[in-house]
């Protein structure tokens, strides 16, 4: 392994010691930290900033006597997470240095357990964090702990007369779903017989994963999922603003809940988000805003109607995008301004300026090598109308500009073609009626935040999506993929048609060579089967 010039600070041996609990070695300048508490690395990372001293050096001189022994137990006053001394510790680096920047030092690993899908994707909005959902595809939603079905009855309702009609119609959303899972795997058993050469449990996990996936579009908002973050303050503390000013309890009280584990591990970075001259007036804020929003909404298009429009609408792109693109990816190989290499690039032929993009995107071997950020010269906005099962997965793409309209049964439902031809239609055509008249019961009674919670996934939602051409190669390469959901696979597919079409990007679209257009009967199959022989080849290798 090479090993980096710089010159590595030295330490006597009783220093490296002292040095050896916290740090992943002593004598090399690229080093992890270890062991210390995330208020401790913010604060140390913070007073790094301002010393000329190295990180080893400086926790040394300056923090090692506020830090127990790794590994000792905790003694009183010890700066153990959640104490004093670490707040004060922190308090004091944030009053010199200020506190937007040091809280992106420190991070946390948090679960949520059984919440609903309405909550996760509140969760899951922010750009600056890292998520991980549970899957419909994987994970089926038949079990009843506790004798009730896996979904959230919203405080909003549970004391109103619409209870009781609110439990009923979920139990039997989820009753069919349950009731019909061997019966659509029957289906497409019959449909697609095992290959010889695929084994029973690839068999079965294909199938299984294609049932799950037709059938989700029954499962309503409400049901719950179990989510983890991963997050700096920074980010956090941008979440819990966002979530102590919406509308639903359910995502008020989580944010009550979230604040008070983080004040287990990391208390100082959160320390003002319930502090009602700060984050209490930053929430108001936000809420306010949002009643304000809405208002105006509802006086501005009041008695309009949507006007029909395709699942995948490319509603605004730059003409010149793709001219703009070959300047920018000429730019750092040249010497000349920028809008010199603009006017050059005009001045090229559809050909030239083809060439100059596959010079750049270069000999991409798979779809996680991508091109610079001269992609990023350009922009798409597409408006999309699909279900909300295919929105789930779509949402979770954070480096775009996204946002989506309350899910309702306005815009109608998608039925997969094997629902009636498994002989299910009548049992969904049910589930999606009985669905829309809670909706609209929900409605009626004021309950205008909560009424999403019934609303079925197979119900469309629309959004729309902005983003520029290298997070589109990211979106629809990966989202195209054969192993992919048929929803989202028809929604990318059209987007990459629109780039090439519409906006006639037709260079860019041909850089995203890892588009997937093609007709895939089981999306799991080759996945699987490439699962298999990784796991055959480790337990060969053992």
């Amino acid at each position: 392994m090479a090993t980096p010039t710089a010159i590595a600070d030295t330490f006597t041996p009783e220093e490296a010691h002292a040095l050896s609990p916290y740090f992943t070695n002593t004598d090399r300048p690229v080093f992890a930290l270890t062991n210390l508490p995330e208020t401790v690395k913010g604060a140390l990372f913070a007073r790094y900033s301002r010393s000329a001293k190295s990180l080893r050096r400086l926790f040394l001189d300056e923090f090692v006597g506020d830090v127990p022994r790794a590994g000792a137990p905790a003694a009183p006053g010890d700066l153990a997470p959640g104490s004093t001394r670490a707040d004060r510790l922190y308090a004091r680096v944030l009053s010199e240095y200020g506190d937007d920047s040091v809280a992106q030092l420190g991070g946390a690993h948090i679960a949520c357990e059984g919440v609903s899908n309405v909550l996760t994707k509140v969760l899951e909005w922010g750009r600056l964090m890292a998520y991980l959902e549970q899957s419909t595809r994987y994970v089926p939603y038949t079990a009843r702990p506790h004798s009730r079905w896996k979904y959230h009855l919203p405080e909003e309702v549970a004391h109103t007369p619409l209870a009781g009609e609110y439990v009923a119609t979920l139990d039997h959303a989820f009753e069919v779903y349950a009731r019909w899972i061997p019966a659509i795997e029957a289906y497409f058993q019959a449909k697609y017989p095992k290959a010889l050469d695929d084994s029973d449990a690839v068999y079965r996990a294909v199938v299984r994963a294609k049932a799950l996936d037709t059938l989700r579009g029954l499962l309503p908002a409400a049901t719950t999922s179990n989510v983890g973050l991963f997050g700096t303050g920074q980010a956090y503390e941008a979440l819990l603003l966002r979530m102590f000013g919406h509308p639903l309890e359910e995502v008020r009280s989580h944010a009550q809940s979230i604040l008070h584990e983080l004040r287990q591990v990391m208390p100082a970075f959160v320390a003002r988000v319930d502090q009602p001259d700060r984050g209490g007036r930053w929430s108001e804020y936000l809420a306010g805003t949002r009643r304000a929003a809405d208002a105006a909404a509802a006086a501005a298009v009041a008695g309009a109607l949507p006007e029909p429009r395709d699942e995948v609408t490319l509603t605004d792109f730059d003409p010149d995008g793709e001219i703009k693109v070959v300047a920018a990816a000429l730019y750092a190989s040249s010497s000349l301004p920028d809008d010199q290499l603009l006017a050059v690039a005009r001045r090229m032929t559809t050909t030239e300026r083809t060439t100059v993009l596959r010079a750049y995107s270069g000999e991409r071997a798979n779809r996680r090598h991508k091109p610079g950020r001269a992609f990023e010269r350009t922009h798409y906005r597409f408006d999309v109308l699909t279900d909300y099962g295919a929105f789930r997965d779509l949402q979770r793409h954070r480096l775009l500009t996204l946002e989506w309209q309350a899910l309702t049964p306005q815009h109608g439902y998608v039925e997969p073609a094997a629902i009636e031809e498994a002989g299910a239609l009548a049992d969904w055509q049910t589930v999606m009626e009985r669905s829309a008249r809670l909706h609209a019961a929900l409605m009626a009674a004021g309950l205008r935040d909560a009424a999403a919670y019934a609303v079925c996934m197979a119900y469309r939602v629309r959004f729309y999506m902005d983003m520029n051409a290298r997070e589109a190669m990211h979106v629809i390469e990966l989202r195209t993929s054969p192993q992919g959901h048929p929803s989202y696979r028809r929604v990318c597919q059209a987007m990459h048609r629109a780039i090439a079409d519409v906006a006639g990007h037709q260079a860019i679209a041909g850089t995203m060579q890892f588009a997937d257009h093609s007709e895939v009967e089981l999306e799991r199959l080759q996945a699987e089967r490439a699962l298999e022989k990784k796991r055959s080849a480790s337990s060969r290798g053992r």
